[in-house]
């Protein structure tokens, strides 16, 4: 499947997102992420919210893959995958040289230790703003419902997204 192209967003980007995997009813199916899913309607609010429009930003994943269960649910990328994939993510970083990097959800915070070692957590650090690999690192959550969810709503997540605008 085709996951990287013109619709993963601008080659100049003010904020270079990383999230898990392409989602199997959003970019696996349409090649945009984060979009045609309720995770890409939720990080469309999101990015409204600090009034940046996907033409501002690039999003791209920590594997290339959608992996699947053997129901064909979406499934949490495995460390073989994230290693297998470091190298793309890597040259991705290298190419584009983005001063912000946001990564969305746990997943995506550890698969950039393949590429800069960092002791940052999720739990601890979401929102914060940091460096890591001579740029600026905001981990926020990622955007999925059960997330949301499980943060009590999508009112957290707007105030840590608050943090990108201070960048």
């Amino acid at each position: 499947a085709a996951v990287l192209s013109r619709l993963n967003g601008s080659l100049l980007p003010k904020v270079f997102f990383i999230a898990e995997a392409p989602g199997r009813q959003g970019a696996d199916r349409t090649r945009r992420p984060f979009y045609g899913d309720k995770s890409g309607d939720n990080f469309q609010i999101l990015l409204d919210s600090i009034g940046l429009s996907r033409d501002d930003i690039f999003i791209t994943n920590s594997v290339m893959c959608s992996p699947r269960t053997s129901t064909d649910a979406n499934r949490k990328p495995s460390r073989n995958e994230i290693n297998n994939c470091s190298g793309f993510l890597r040259r991705q970083i290298e190419l584009l040289q983005p001063t912000v990097v946001a990564t969305l959800g746990s997943v995506a915070l550890g698969a950039i230790k393949a590429i800069e070692g960092h002791g940052f957590s999720l739990r601890e650090d979401a929102g914060k703003v940091l460096e890591w690999n001579h740029r600026t690192l905001v981990p926020l959550y990622h955007p999925s419902p059960q997330v949301i969810a499980a943060q009590r709503g999508l009112g957290r997540q707007l105030e840590h997204f608050q943090s990108l605008v201070t960048v």
